[in-house]
């Protein structure tokens, strides 16, 4: 956070001296002590963050595969004459603990084309999918393996 504290800086300030780069690391110390001591913040809190950026754009790789092969699926729907759309609700129970990764989650179901998570209290979320065909591997979805090994890093 330093670091950024610092660049921010930098880029605000529109050019590199001595008397800036002092004067900016001052600042950021300072602002960087601040969020530590009043803010609830600690080094551990922020090395656990960088850990987890590999595994959160790897969730975001397979959230925009989800999401396009969910439009392709939803497409076909439309514009086929045979098929007849069955909308349901379908509720599950998930198996993430930390209220930040079942938003997520929720979230993640509610992008992808075709599903609208209704509810989520708990453990047990309540999804609305346009057909019944959506509703498999809800349950036991890739988005919910990915999180939950995000979940398991904070350990």
């Amino acid at each position: 956070m330093f670091i950024i504290f610092f660049l921010l800086w930098i880029i605000f300030n529109e050019r590199v001296t001595m008397e800036i780069v002092y004067f900016g690391l001052g600042i950021s110390a300072l602002l960087y002590l601040f969020i530590v001591f009043f803010m609830d913040y600690s080094p551990k809190k922020e090395w656990a963050a960088v850990r987890k950026i590999p595994k959160f754009l790897k969730y975001i790789y397979t959230l925009l595969v989800e999401i396009f092969k969910a439009n392709v699926g939803v497409m076909h729907f439309i514009l086929s004459p045979k098929y007849e759309v069955e909308p349901q609700l379908v509720y599950f129970k998930t198996k993430l603990k930390k209220d930040v990764e079942r938003v997520l989650l929720a979230n993640s179901i509610t992008l992808t084309p075709g599903t609208i998570t209704v509810s989520s209290e708990e453990d047990l979320m309540c999804v609305h999918c346009l057909d019944k065909t959506l509703a498999d591997g809800l349950e036991d979805s890739e988005f919910e393996k990915q999180l939950l090994e995000m979940e398991g890093m904070d350990k």
